[in-house]
């Protein structure tokens, strides 16, 4: 237990006030048992016969002793004074002819405090002032004692103490300026994800507004036919009312798919986001007003990834059944992301996609044999295209599994609810 254990776990913790106690408690029961720890051990070793030259304790002994532990129960907050106080009792329990060795910890405890949590030129000064404390006791007792030995302890025991304490405080500074980046970088990286996913959703928004505009077009032709074929051609204008009423529960659906998505804060925050793009180059500008992409297109982009070397085979299973403009957006988009990961992630290889139409859902799935250097055991992080995939997905309630293949290679799978 070091000085700078309070102070590294209160800024670790600073946010919460609560902790900050709880750490304060904490440090005054550890500082009260060592405090008590050495009061005991002092009075139990004065009972032993100390060596010749030196008195057996007596009262005066045992009060001394009691002070220069207790001294220790403010070591954290004022470690100089603490430092200064039991070394003087000690010089006072030396002077009075009792055995320096009884109360020699309370005073090497408090150099260590003040080298952990006090600059050089102090601890020094500290460390000199031990040293010179023993030295005295040894000249107390000189003809009972070895000088040479009494000089080596008096070097060697406060260097010791001196050098493990600024070694502790060195530690506990860089734990404290390591504990205060994690918060700062933890702050970050979930303001950077709550300004992605809200990129990410008005995105998608977007491609759903081109969706419902479509619709609407559709409606406004529909009924402008109907009207003009009713007094000639009323089976025509129930065929157009009838388009019209599907046309509108679908725009209505999408309408409100797009509502949802764009009420931010309602789900979990991620911690990424996702980039659709089909071109890094394009104008942002025209990419805004380019229609939305469906399944009719995935040739076109199964192309482009063949183009940028990597063989991509893509098959379709049960019967095709026209799906939602924004179910298909949804489709082209993972399956797009899909394979984009497989060109930064996975190198040369080959992919296959497979498009399977089941009664009750779409299920693709994005499988790659990656490049030799990825493990199966490896762990996987949910990463930003993952993320966006995820969300696209939620709008339908189907979901996205991405991971690792045991055969080596990655999948990505899409299961969307009819």
């Amino acid at each position: 237990m070091h000085a700078g254990f309070g102070l590294r776990e209160a800024l670790a913790e600073g946010h919460r006030p609560w902790s900050r106690s709880r750490s304060r408690y904490r440090s005054l029961a550890v500082d009260s048992g060592l405090a008590l720890g050495y009061v005991g051990a002092g009075l139990l070793l004065g009972r032993e016969r100390p060596p010749a030259g030196w008195q057996p304790l007596d009262e005066l002994g045992a009060v001394l002793t009691v002070l220069v532990g207790l001294a220790l129960l403010a070591r954290r907050i004022a470690p100089v004074a603490v430092f200064a106080t039991s070394n003087a009792l000690w010089i006072v329990f030396i002077a009075c002819g009792y055995w320096p060795v009884v109360n020699s910890m309370p005073p090497l405890l408090g150099l260590y405090t003040v080298a952990a949590t006090r600059g050089l030129r102090t601890s020094v000064g500290c460390a000199v002032v031990v040293t010179g404390t023993w030295v005295y006791a040894g000249l107390g007792n000189a003809e009972n004692s070895s000088m040479p030995t009494v000089l080596a302890q008096a070097v060697l025991f406060p260097a010791v103490v001196f050098v493990v304490g600024r070694g502790s405080g060195r530690l506990a500074e860089r734990n404290r300026q390591f504990a205060e980046l994690t918060f700062q970088l933890r702050e970050q990286q979930e303001e950077n994800a709550r300004r992605a996913l809200t990129e990410e959703r008005v995105r998608i928004a977007r491609e759903l507004h081109d969706v419902v505009a479509h619709h609407m077009s559709v409606i406004s032709l529909q009924a402008g036919m109907a009207s003009y074929v009713f007094p000639t051609d009323p089976a025509a204008s129930r065929r157009a009312l009838d388009t019209i009423a599907g046309t509108s529960r679908e725009a209505l659906e999408e309408m409100r798919r797009m509502l949802d998505l764009l009420r931010v804060g309602r789900e979990d925050r991620p911690d990424g986001r996702t980039d659709l793009d089909p071109d890094p180059d394009a104008d942002p500008d025209d990419d805004a007003y380019a229609p939305a992409p469906g399944l009719e297109l995935l040739d076109r982009l199964l192309d482009r990834v063949r183009g940028a070397g990597v063989h991509v085979t893509m098959e379709v299973v049960g019967t095709p059944t026209p799906l939602p403009q924004g179910m298909e957006l949804c489709v082209y988009r993972v399956i797009q992301e899909a394979l984009t990961n497989v060109l930064k992630h996975a190198g040369p290889t080959s992919a296959a996609v497979t498009l399977r139409h089941e009664s009750r859902a779409v299920v693709v799935t994005v499988t790659d044999e990656g490049s030799g250097a990825f493990r199966t055991n490896t762990v996987i992080a949910p990463g930003h295209g993952v993320i966006g995939m995820r969300e696209r997905a939620k709008i339908y309630g189907g979901s996205v599994t991405a991971g690792p293949r045991t055969r080596g290679g990655f999948e990505v799978r899409l299961v969307l609810p009819r």
